[in-house]
């Protein structure tokens, strides 16, 4: 089936990690996702029988080699220094901010400046996006994951 890309707006909040646990809760609950054992291209809500917790849907080893195509594919925010890893978030530093947009202080505009920062499959990014005035008014998370 190969990689899927995927992306996602949040309502900022100070806390990344917080951010990305409601967003992947809100994706589950939602059935917005793939379901190895439903059809492709068919999203987990058409199945009344898809699993009820993350936990079942990580049981299948299935799932865990195939990924869900999604933001559920992630698990982490790495921090300032960490190094990303498989199923991991990394936050855009303010040099790449300033090398893809020309600011270090992003907003909506700049999304397809600093798309393709996300190159690796497996691996997912993340941006606050800010309103007019400079304040923080969204998250992006944006990624590849599935094979």
């Amino acid at each position: 089936m190969g990689a899927s890309g995927w992306s996602y707006f949040v309502t900022y909040r100070p806390d990344v990690q917080e951010a990305l646990d409601d967003l992947r809760a809100r994706v589950f609950a939602d059935g917005d996702y793939w379901w190895v054992r439903g059809e492709i291209g068919t999203p987990a809500s058409d199945y009344p029988n898809r699993p009820q917790t993350l936990d079942e849907l990580y049981d299948d080893e299935w799932v865990r080699e195939s990924g869900t195509h999604s933001i559920l594919d992630m698990f982490h925010v790495v921090a300032e220094g960490e190094e990303p890893d498989y199923g991991t978030v990394q936050p855009v530093t303010a040099e790449e901010a300033q090398r893809c947009a020309g600011t270090e202080v992003l907003t909506r505009e700049h999304v397809k400046a600093i798309d393709g920062l996300a190159e690796r499959r497996w691996f997912g990014r993340c941006a606050v996006l800010h309103d007019i005035t400079g304040q923080p008014e969204e998250i992006y998370f944006w990624g590849w994951s599935g094979d």
